[in-house]
């Protein structure tokens, strides 16, 4: 039998292909397999020539193709190799594909325009005419756009550039002498501009045990990061940076009047500014490191550029920082393609020398039009969903709301555009009004730097268990009194906007310090509905699936982490249509809400992935109920066509090795909660 890996477009989840069909695994499981089948770096060979090559990951929209293609040989071929073929055929090489296994490059045509409304089918006949390419794929354009407002009046304050470093040492304890740092309310909120004291991210107490990123590289995957800035230059890695939109090693901002290209300097100024040098405020993680890897920058992005961005140099970078997305228009569904999906799956499972990347992403900026399960990277298992609230407690009027969201930093604060979020800006200058949830994920990729120094042998899951832990309610809440504060089957407390709620960094390294690496990760396929039902205005459809979650299989899971409803459906209008999942420990999760802005009545949904992380810690054996309906005045119609439930977790109890330092902790109450469970 000849196996193949291929990619499942979005759900994350490694298929093996036969010629007779499919069996679904888990990428941990695969690792075994690959093993056990002496079949070499299996993983890495995963392609779009799968059983799901054409799938159309995008709800509607216009084709556009650009002058990029996907050039896959007969046998695994060196750089130059590769590159005198490009050569022969007027094509540049722009290196291997991350995880092609030496069989994929990335080759880019000189005189093609970028972008175009047709294939170009004699190019792809000319690659394909060597006798040792297989197949050319010209790539597709779409949209990928930054996540932050942008204010009409910047305020954008000039520096002396005489500025030096602080000669007398401080203690630990003190506080940064940086001429912003009292606007980083964030950091340390003492109530300035009308906020609530100490709604922060706790950063004093993780740095008071010494513990200020040192040895952690941070990626800003975005449009650019000014290395020559002051703030900046000296916490550079050179060596884990590259330019995707120019394909050179200097991922430096390309310059436009009104200072678009500002969002990844001001995004590596949250992580890693310099402490007391007189310049600008402080970063969360102050002694860490940041990579640029400039990929946003051009009219269109495909999926090799993600693909190479988010698998550049694994192992010396620690922490992927995305603050992009697809458009938040609340009508597109959108999300990684294959090769794409690749790369993070290899990234979580090889990067980071086995210990595997950790991938942070903002949530989105639609607001209540839009809802984060629709966009397939903020809603990836393999990724951290952050979405923001402000300085009073309260969500910005931007934030999406999803089930997927694991946690919650800050973005700009109330009305006063001043307490946004104060960080570096181009050409040496700082800022006060960074906002959007473009500025949370790189807060919450910092807090993430200071627990890998704590502990530098965490894996990428043990960041999630960290980070649902040791996060606070605080004083988080619905400014528009929709969703409450709930408590799920084992005791944690979950929003459907914050998550689990805002991360502490003293709380983070503190639990990181004493942790010990979860047991193995599983996935069981528990169960499906493939019967297509009707789905009618003013009632609910109501359906279940009863699951022993894989018992005495070698995919048991018996402790919840990632739950996914992979559903297919459509309806008149999609924008009305509501689903919610109920766990049986009684925890009920909206995984799709209301989009006013999705009017789309003909590409539905298609095998999409819908996840939740409010069941984190729960026993998933029993039964699953799904209910699907239309928030509308007017009549609407729709089919569910079918619906399988995907359990991710574990079969042993997560934090059976550790000591909770106080009863009241949430690792004392969800340990409590397994203890009782096993007793039963």
């Amino acid at each position: 039998m000849i196996l193949t890996a291929c990619v499942y477009p979005i759900t994350g989840l490694l298929l093996l292909c036969t010629l007779s069909g499919l069996t679904v695994v888990s990428s941990d499981d695969l690792k075994a397999t690959v093993r056990n089948s002496d079949i070499s770096n299996l993983a890495k060979s995963a392609t779009s020539s799968g059983p799901f090559r054409g799938r159309r990951p995008v709800a509607g929209g216009n084709d556009v193709f650009t002058s990029s293609f996907l050039v896959r040989f007969r046998r695994s071929v060196d750089n130059d190799y590769a590159h005198a073929v490009a050569q022969k055929y007027g094509f540049d090489n722009l290196g291997a594909l991350v995880g092609g296994n030496g069989h994929e490059y990335h080759f880019k045509h000189r005189t093609l325009p970028h972008a175009r409304s047709r294939r170009s089918i004699t190019h792809t006949r000319l690659l394909k005419s060597h006798p040792m390419i297989h197949t050319a794929v010209q790539q597709p354009g779409f949209k990928r756009v930054k996540r932050g407002l942008r204010p009409a009046v910047h305020a954008i304050h000039g520096l002396k550039f005489d500025a030096t470093y602080n000669t007398q040492a401080s203690t630990e304890s003190a506080e940064p002498t940086d001429p912003y740092f009292p606007f980083q309310w964030y950091l340390k909120n003492t109530g300035q501009n009308g906020g609530k004291a100490r709604l922060d991210l706790n950063v004093q107490a993780a740095w008071d045990q010494g513990i200020t990123g040192k040895n952690v590289t941070t990626a800003i995957m975005d449009d650019g990061v000014d290395y020559m800035h002051p703030d900046l230059k000296f916490n550079y890695n050179a060596e884990a940076s590259y330019d995707f939109s120019s394909n050179d090693p200097f991922p430096y901002p390309r310059y436009t009047d009104d200072w678009f290209n500002s969002h990844g300097t001001r995004c590596a100024g949250e992580v890693a500014a310099a402490r007391d040098n007189g310049i600008c405020g402080v970063g969360v993680a102050y002694d860490s490191k940041i990579a640029g890897i400039r990929m946003l920058d051009q009219p269109y992005m495909t999926d090799l550029i993600e693909a190479n961005s988010m698998g550049h140099e694994p192992h010396k970078i620690h922490i992927y920082s995305a603050s992009w997305g697809p458009t938040d228009d609340g009508k597109t569904v959108d999300g990684p393609r294959n090769a794409t999906m690749r790369a993070i799956v290899q990234g979580v499972n090889e990067g980071r020398n086995g210990l595997g990347n950790i991938y942070v992403w903002a949530s989105g900026d639609g607001g209540e039009e839009d809802d984060c399960n629709c966009d397939g990277y903020a809603a990836s298992m393999w990724t951290i969903s952050i979405n923001s609230a402000i300085n009073d407690g309260q969500n910005a009027h931007y934030d999406e709301s999803c089930s997927s969201t694991l946690a919650s930093t800050f973005s700009n604060g109330a009305k006063d555009p001043n307490t946004g979020v104060a960080t570096t800006d181009l050409y040496g200058k700082c800022t006060t009004t960074h906002s959007g949830t473009s500025a949370a994920a790189p807060e919450a990729a910092g807090v993430f730097a200071l627990a890998l120094e704590a502990n530098p042998e965490l894996t990428w899951r043990d960041i999630q268990h960290l980070t649902v832990l040791t996060s606070k309610r605080n004083s988080l809440f619905d400014a528009k009194n929709r969703f409450h504060w709930t408590m799920n089957g084992v005791g944690l407390e979950f929003n459907h906007l914050f998550g689990f709620g805002v991360l502490d960094a003293g709380g983070m390294v503190t639990l990181a310090k004493q942790w010990h690496t979860v047991p193995p990760r599983y996935h069981c396929e528990a169960g499906e509905i493939s019967e297509t039902h009707p789905i009618y205005s003013g009632r609910s459809l109501f359906l279940e699936i009863k699951t022993d979650a894989c018992k005495g299989t070698d995919t048991e899971v018996n402790y919840l982490e990632h739950v996914q409803a992979v559903i297919s459906a459509n309806a008149s209008r999609r924008g009305d249509l509501e689903l919610f999942l109920t766990s049986p420990m009684g925890t009920r999760s909206m995984i799709l809400s209301r989009r006013a802005n999705d009017d789309d009545h003909r590409d539905g949904f298609t095998k999409w992935p819908f996840m939740t992380t409010h069941s984190w810690g729960e026993y998933p054996h029993g039964t699953w109920k799904l209910e699907a309906r239309f928030n509308s005045n007017q009549p609407r119609s729709g089919w569910l066509i079918d619906w399988s439930l995907v359990l991710h977790g574990t079969k042993e109890a997560p934090y059976r090795t550790l000591s909770p330092a106080s009863p009241h902790s949430k690792l004392a109450i969800v340990k409590k909660a397994h203890e009782e469970k096993k007793m039963q």
